[in-house]
């Protein structure tokens, strides 16, 4: 561990420290971590956090994989035990689990309004917040700065524009005998990161959500259907037509490569596509993902968050641990040393933080613009209504229906869904 991420445990765990005089006594908490690369570091902190506040932990492996832990989850909160006082929730939780979760509101102090509006909006669950942000996350588009510079291309702001220059510099580069470039590589396999790219393109669109926020089903208008119509028209023009089964880390090998000219995916590729290996290495620019034609950027809404079982026996303990390790030193310690994205927007401008993720300066902007999926007003049915999205979507760019077709049946399909209520 650097200097500077010893100064900031010890920060963190000093100021930890001085505003627990008034907590109760002292309690066990059962904490999940998850299997793999993080898992010291969860344990860590939790130890930390036991012995600034006179309490003691008791670390609870819990699987690495999203599906295997919602299941997980979804098993101990569905018995109403106790066996974890905190959960750590994928963004799209809230609305799953919102029932089994405790009213964070009591105890925040206001600790909420620190962070992006968008992130405590998703984590709402009937007027209740239900979980506090420890780091986000929100895709970008990555592209070949050195490609740009070499036809003279301006980063493309528009979808549109990114389809042109994309369509330019493919036929140029295979022209010059780089038979294998693409202008354009994104995730286009029929599962949830369909969701979140499809999501982006039909709200950059003016198409709304896919379901409001009062549980109207508003996916099936026209600026949705153009938006598909022209994702569509890429595959097998400037995008492989392998890419209907690209997840995220099939669309960066490609990219990273140097067999594409521009990539949709999240932060996670630019510490990879910068590595001493890499054939793209300092080749790469970041910008936000484009706009659609009235102006208006999306990136759908990633990250983490954490929350306590409304089943704990010690709430306000676990309230306390949540808010510790969402805390502006607890994030600026996860932006320095993981590089994680913090929800604090105050963090955007920390010198340190800029230091050791230069890239960051964009990244304020994008989360600024961040589109949440609609799991909180679905709820339980988030995953059927998410399911029956991606594969509307993939419909279209698979060449199998027009956008207008796909969404008038995917409209009667969460209808059907839907039923009275969610």
């Amino acid at each position: 561990m650097n200097k500077t991420a010893k100064t900031l445990f010890a920060t963190t765990a000093l100021s930890a420290a001085l505003g627990a005089a008034g907590l109760a006594q002292a309690a066990t908490l059962n904490i999940p971590c998850s299997t793999g690369s993080g898992f010291a570091s969860c344990e860590q902190t939790a130890q930390e956090w036991a012995e600034s506040r006179g309490h003691s932990v008791n670390i609870v492996t819990v699987p690495f994989s999203s599906s295997e832990k919602l299941a997980l989850y979804q098993q101990i909160l569905g018995s109403q035990s106790a066996d974890l006082d905190v959960l750590d929730v994928d963004v799209v939780w809230p609305g799953i689990l919102g029932a089994h979760l405790a009213d964070l509101g009591p105890y925040t102090n206001g600790a909420e309004n620190d962070h992006f509006a968008s992130v405590i909006a998703n984590n709402q669950y009937n007027g209740k917040l239900v979980a506090i942000p420890q780091y986000t996350d929100a895709p970008v588009l990555y592209y070949r700065k050195d490609l740009l510079e070499k036809y003279n291309e301006p980063v493309p702001t528009t979808w549109q524009q990114m389809t042109e220059t994309a369509e330019r510099i493919q036929k140029a580069e295979r022209d010059a005998g780089h038979d294998r470039m693409w202008g354009f590589v994104f995730q286009a396999k029929a599962y949830e990161g369909l969701t979140c790219d499809a999501l982006e393109w039909i709200d950059s669109f003016g198409g709304g959500t896919i379901i409001d926020a009062d549980g109207k089903i508003t996916v099936n208008n026209p600026q949705s259907a153009a938006a598909l119509d022209l994702a569509g028209s890429w595959v097998g023009n400037i995008t492989p037509q392998g890419v209907l089964n690209y997840d995220e880390e099939g669309a960066r090998r490609v990219f990273q490569g140097g067999d594409a000219v521009f990539m949709r995916n999240w932060p996670y590729a630019w510490a990879l596509g910068n590595g001493e290996d890499s054939p793209v290495k300092g080749k790469i620019g970041i910008t936000p993902l484009p706009m659609g034609p009235d102006g208006k950027h999306s990136a759908t809404l990633g990250g983490w968050q954490m929350a306590v079982s409304k089943y704990s026996e010690n709430i306000e303990v676990a309230a306390d641990y949540v808010l510790y390790v969402s805390s502006k030193d607890a994030q600026k310690r996860g932006a320095i040393v993981d590089g994680r994205l913090p929800t604090i927007p105050a963090l955007y401008e920390d010198p340190e933080v800029l230091e050791a993720n230069p890239y960051f300066a964009n990244m304020r902007a994008v989360l600024e613009n961040s589109v949440a999926r609609p799991s909180s007003v679905t709820g339980e049915k988030y995953n059927q209504v998410s399911n029956e999205f991606w594969n509307a979507a993939h419909r279209v760019l698979s060449g199998k229906s027009s956008g207008a077709d796909s969404l008038s049946q995917l409209e009667s399909k969460l209808k059907r869904i839907r039923g009275r209520r969610w």
